[in-house]
């Protein structure tokens, strides 16, 4: 095994304490065993035993297992004797644990063919339940039928109840003694309330089960919950008198339409006394202790129906569906289906949870042992592996489905102590009983010698070791307790106040022996050195480059450092131009750290930002693209270059901003590259095919140029004369405009206007026939 020895780092002192810290761990009782001046630990894995010359001396116990009981599963129930049918194989197992070494059995069950049912209906005979009593007056009959269609061997039973007939669960005036109902408009006639009555006891005569309905007459109680648990566990418990079998499958149906009283709730009728789990039927087969104890718990309920192998099936009413399916949860094998109001669906119901019951199979534990683990693997039938899982679904009747069932003891109990516990699936009859023995004693302790020679006589050799007597010590008893007995305490000290041996050995008499380590050597008068406690370099001791020695590294040649981990040697900060980490860093430990911003690699040879970068890879291009320069004079390209990659382009991209562009001088031309760090290591260089040159202009295109420049000139100045000019004269019209619209006489007014025609008057007076006239002759 890897890492640490838990065996030997255990400290065990004996080989039972050995055996306890690791199944793996093996106890050697030759007596001549390791050297004489250390400890040889006896406890360590086998196979370092048997390197170390142990072989055939060594206690090595393991788990085991022994099946006592293996009856084959049969394959149909009702046509054989109950004591025939086997569900589940094997019977009985015997198991041999040794603390922590994990071993593991495989179970088997099949629910068989035709086997045998056992049904008790058990219904709720409180007053809301009146018209179900109606409906299932004949139910014996039809559900004989039905269930007969499944199996050749049905029972059928019959129970009712209401609640306990105390305040304030029932009314207990005098008036109500006889008929609860009095008063009641809706109905006026009821029997006296109970808690639970046995009315049938399991018959194959169904004709029975329909007269003991029709006899029954519902009864009235004062809050909504109903004393259904009560019936469910004297229906559980009362083996005798309800007539359950052993070979048969046990089913109770609960019918009601409302919740139940649990636990605790008998406090409010005076009632403290926690419900004993007993049968309490008396002669006249009512519970007879409904007014003394206190409800069931849901945890005893669950306890006593899977003791007597009995699937409760609640048949409720859909508004307390989900409370029922939550206590499905609680009590195991139980199941829960939605009830019709009048229960016309019962019959489908009972038929429906029965296949449901059929078509799981569940394993449950019984009286487990505090210190055995127990791990479930089930195999159902896909075939596949369930880890965790102890139950499988979707089954049909006689399929066949299987659990691995690894068992573990965590400690060891007191001596001969033996346990025993029960795996059963649920609802059934059938189990396997599972006997624990434990295995913790070595079998060389019992041969103890006691005052053995081998230990002075002063003590019981047992296993390879010396027990001393009281007053004596050492590996052979062979030193006496008292004043000399300090002394060689003393001696074992390195200092007075410190541990014996440093805590790394044991004193014999006056010397130290020391503990061997998986890890190295431990040594020194004291046991106070060792050659694997230096410091270390990356988990590696020394750093691989010296010896410990005491807690110190002694370096060898070529290093120094704490850890050995600073080479004195400077070849590997010599760059490939012969510079010392190119000149930009120092040399520390045989490698380089770079000092110039920017500079990184082996010998800093990388430098983007560094000052002449562009003609360090300038040589890599022209003695790897055109074989010239000075690297290809030398003969070194491939030395120098060899973490150049180099691409030509026909243009150059220069979007990249993390890339540098370079430009260098090539016969009147230049040539241009683009440099880039990458993370591997490597140099990117994007080069030109070719270089970028540029030609001189002709004698023609520059007149050309120079007459274009001038006519070009001479239009833009006249264009700006013309504007000017209009810009001028724009200005002088509106002067002029405005001046003239400022003036203060208008056109008709103008005196040196004269008009064409002129008007004169002349006054004159004559008669004509008597009239006298006076005017004027135009």
């Amino acid at each position: 095994l890897e890492g640490l020895n838990l065996c030997t780092s255990g400290s065990a002192t004996s080989c039972e304490e050995c055996l306890l810290i690791h199944p793996k761990c093996a106890w050697c009782s030759k007596e001549e065993f390791g050297s004489t001046k250390s400890i040889t630990s006896r406890c360590d894995f086998l196979q370092n035993l048997i390197a170390n010359g142990c072989a055939g001396a060594i206690e090595n116990p393991s788990s085991s297992i022994s099946v006592v009981k293996n009856v084959p599963l049969s394959s149909k129930g009702s046509g054989q004797t109950h004591l025939d049918v086997t569900q589940i194989t094997p019977q009985k197992v015997a198991l041999n644990l040794r603390p922590g070494d994990q071993t593991s059995f495989r179970v088997q069950v099949r629910q068989v063919e035709d086997y045998p049912v056992d049904l008790y209906y058990l219904m709720d005979l409180s007053l809301s339940m009146n018209d179900d009593l109606d409906n299932i007056r004949n139910l014996g009959t039809k559900l004989a039928e039905e269930m007969r269609k499944l199996t050749s061997n049905f029972r059928l039973g019959f129970g009712s109840f209401v609640d306990k007939n105390i305040s304030p669960f029932s009314y207990t005036a005098p008036r109500y003694q006889n008929n609860p109902c009095i008063g009641y408009k809706l109905f006026p006639s009821c029997v006296p309330s109970f808690g639970f009555r046995h009315l049938l006891s399991l018959t194959d005569k169904v004709d029975r089960f329909n007269e003991e309905v029709q006899k029954q007459k519902v009864s009235r109680n004062r809050d909504a919950p109903e004393g259904g648990f009560d019936a469910i566990l004297q229906a559980a418990v009362c083996k005798e008198k309800i007539g359950w079998r052993k070979e048969a499958s046990h089913l109770l149906v609960f019918t009601t339409d409302d919740v139940p009283h649990i636990a605790l709730d008998g406090k409010l009728g005076g009632l403290v006394q926690p419900h004993d789990g007993q049968c309490h039927l008396n002669e006249a087969n009512e519970y007879g202790a409904s007014s003394q104890l206190d409800y069931p718990s849901l945890a005893l309920l669950g306890e006593k129906l899977a003791e007597n192998n009995i699937h409760l099936i609640f048949a409720v009413t859909k508004s307390h569906y989900v409370l029922y399916k939550n206590f499905t949860a609680l009590i195991p094998g139980t199941t829960v289906e939605i009830l019709h109001k009048d229960s016309k669906n019962i019959i489908e119901l009972i038929v429906k949870a029965y296949n449901s019951i059929r078509s799981k199979v569940e394993l449950t534990v019984w009286d487990s042992p505090e210190d055995i683990g127990l791990t479930f693997t089930a195999t159902c039938q896909d075939g596949l592996s369930y880890p965790g899982l102890r139950k499988c679904g979707d089954l049909k009747i006689g399929d066949t489905v299987s659990f691995e069932v690894a068992v573990e003891a965590r400690s060891c109990p007191t001596e001969d102590t033996s346990h025993a516990f029960t795996i059963k699936p649920a609802g059934f009859r059938d189990t396997l009983e599972v006997a624990v023995t434990y295995n913790c004693l070595c079998g060389c302790t019992g041969h103890a010698a006691p005052a053995s020679g081998k230990c002075s006589g002063n003590g019981t050799y047992a296993c390879g070791l010396c027990e001393c007597d009281a007053g004596y010590l050492g590996a052979r008893c062979e030193c006496e307790e008292g004043a000399s007995g300090d002394m060689h305490h003393a001696m074992c000290r390195e200092a007075e106040g410190k541990p014996l041996c440093s805590g790394r050995g044991e004193c014999s008499c006056n010397q130290c022996l020391c503990y061997e380590s998986e890890f190295g050597n431990i040594y020194g008068p004291f046991c106070e050195c060792d050659d694997f406690s230096c410091a270390r370099y990356k988990g590696i001791l020394c750093s691989g480059h010296g010896e410990c020695h005491c807690g110190e590294c002694k370096c060898h040649a070529g290093y120094i450092g704490d850890n050995c981990n600073c080479s004195t040697e400077t070849d590997g900060c010599v760059s490939s131009d012969g510079q010392m980490c190119s000149g930009r860093g120092t040399c520390v430990c045989g490698k380089c750290q770079c000092t110039e911003p920017g500079a990184f690699g082996e010998t800093c040879e990388k430098c983007p930002t560094c000052p002449g970068v562009c003609s360090t890879k300038r040589d890599c291009i022209e003695c790897k693209l055109f074989n010239s320069g000075r690297l290809a004079d030398n003969q070194t390209c491939q030395k120098h270059c060899k973490d150049e990659i180099i691409t030509t382009v026909d243009v150059l991209e220069t979007e990249d901003p993390n890339a540098i562009l370079c430009a260098y001088p090539v016969n009147n031309c230049v040539m241009k590259f683009t440099y880039l760090e990458l993370a591997s290591g490597k140099s990117n260089l994007t080069v030109l095919k070719e270089p970028a040159c540029s030609s001189a202009p002709s004698a023609v295109t520059i007149v050309l140029a120079v007459i274009g420049s001038v006519v070009l000139i001479g239009i833009i100045l006249l264009g700006l004369w013309k504007l000017l000019v209009t810009i001028h004269d724009r200005r002088e019209f509106d002067r002029f405009q405005s001046e003239r619209s400022r003036a203060r006489y208008e056109m008709a007014s103008n005196p040196l206007y004269r008009k064409p025609i002129s008007t004169h008057n002349v006054e004159f007076t004559f008669n004509k026939l008597n009239k006298s006239y006076n005017g004027t002759v135009d």
